[in-house]
């Protein structure tokens, strides 16, 4: 089955920044965003030059669950790994993940997981499953794409116990408040009849942030301005190692002065103190 390794592979044999050109031909994607989730798809599953029921077929093939733009997560490798595709306008700004806040992994049991992403390997139901974060750099009134990170949640995010220990203070808190009528919801808290005629609503709504890869891992890389189009992905040693031993020779044969696949040392998102072993593979053009 696919893996990052095939699609890091796929992109230094055939790397597109003008997303929107090369796929306005088939008529795939209307805009930026579309065409970044349909261009991760294709470097997943090696299908850039096919289209129509063959490209279906492919997908059918190599993924067990394509999601929608409210619910986590967008893609899910058949017998493998999540996936949730950000498009953004700078390298340097903060990225918004809106409601959802920053997963190490993805779980079954995450209230905003849709009960056909949590049936889409039936019978035998997953429970958890490792997460690639995947931030394309499109440049405000640019039609190109920049660069690409992939990150792994638990390269980045610490245990969900922290974001919910934040969030389940904040929704205790607003429970204290008398006279008012509470709806069971996704978000921090729903309100209902504020006011004596019991016409008015309140949504509390969480909206989560995160500081973008290339400031978090900003010793290990060199976001040049020179360069047409830059992908780095960020996985544990241990992650990559894991991956068929195929895969990790395909890769590594295409090293060069473009790709790159270093040996790092990153912080745990637990422990700061504790430095965890890594790989960074970088390609550039």
């Amino acid at each position: 089955m696919t893996n990052l390794l095939t699609a890091l592979a796929n992109i230094a044999r055939n790397p597109i920044a003008d997303l929107i050109a090369f796929y306005s031909v088939s008529n795939r994607a209307n805009n930026m965003g579309d065409a970044l989730e349909t261009y991760i798809k294709d470097v997943f599953c090696g299908s850039l030059n096919e289209s129509g029921q063959k490209k279906d077929e492919i997908y059918s093939k190599n993924f067990s669950y394509l999601g929608n733009q409210n619910n986590p997560p967008d893609i899910i490798l058949k017998d493998g790994d999540a996936i949730e595709v950000k498009k953004i306008e700078s390298s340097s700004s903060d990225i918004a993940l809106n409601s959802s806040y920053p997963k190490d992994k993805l779980h079954i049991d995450d209230s905003r997981v849709t009960k056909a992403c949590k049936a889409c390997e039936s019978p035998n139901t997953w429970r958890e499953k490792d997460i690639i974060y995947v931030f394309g750099v499109v440049p405000k009134k640019s039609k190109k794409l920049q660069s690409i990170w992939f990150v792994y949640g638990d390269c980045y995010a610490a245990d969900r116990e922290v974001y919910e220990g934040i969030s389940n203070k904040i929704f205790k808190g607003i429970q204290e408040i008398p006279e008012v009528e509470f709806v069971k919801t996704n978000e921090l808290a729903k309100v209902k009849k504020i006011d004596p005629l019991g016409l008015t609503d309140l949504r509390v709504r969480g909206i989560w942030h995160i500081k973008n890869p290339a400031k978090i891992f900003s010793g290990f890389v060199d976001m040049g301005k020179t360069k047409k189009f830059e992908v780095n992905a960020i996985l544990f040693e241990e992650k990559y190692n894991s991956f068929p031993e195929k895969d990790r020779k395909i890769l590594e044969s295409l090293q060069g002065e473009n790709l790159k696949i270093n040996n790092i040392q990153i912080k745990s998102p637990n422990n700061p103190a504790k430095l965890l072993e890594a790989k960074l593979i970088s390609y550039a053009i």
